[in-house]
């Protein structure tokens, strides 16, 4: 994969926030906390630091994570870092670096799913067409991404 890419593991830590952008686009976002693990060398014993990403998805896959995901539930998430800048009410600059999701997938080492595949909506139906998308949409990695997750509708979710 090309030099942007991320996957984390971990327990999301709030649930998933569906908003709709002016033209319609669901957008999703929530947190994930990454737990990791070592053994002190010196004093063996075990230490441990947690990291915290926001996380945001687009379209259907927004509208999927919404509706199958909920605090504490431990998931799998690819996709990119992006940094987003924007001026408060009072003139202050703000940023942040965010995680688009590509994928999102619940692990599976600890617990069981279901998997429920959605109906593909058609071209009219404005959009990508498959049942739980990327935030690019399953796009290949060489493909451009526009800056509200892109539109793909040439791939087939499974």
């Amino acid at each position: 994969m090309p030099g942007n890419s991320i996957y984390l593991i971990g327990n999301i830590t709030r649930d998933p926030e569906l908003r709709f952008t002016p033209s319609g686009q669901a957008t999703a976002t929530f947190g994930l906390a990454v737990n990791r693990r070592w053994q002190n060398r010196q004093t063996q014993e075990w230490e441990e630091a947690t990291s915290f990403f926001d996380i945001v998805c687009w379209r259907e896959q927004a509208e999927n994570a919404s509706e199958s995901l909920s605090r504490g539930a431990r998931v799998i998430v690819t996709g990119r870092l992006e940094q987003r800048s924007w001026e408060t009410p009072e003139g202050e600059k703000r940023s942040k670096v965010e995680v688009v999701a590509d994928e999102i997938g619940p692990s599976l080492r600890w617990a069981t799913a279901q998997v429920t595949k959605n109906e593909r909506r058609g071209a009219e139906g404005g959009g990508y067409s498959g049942g739980g998308g990327g935030g690019r949409n399953g796009a290949p990695a060489s493909a451009p991404a526009a800056a509200d997750g892109g539109a793909y509708d040439d791939e087939e979710p499974f």
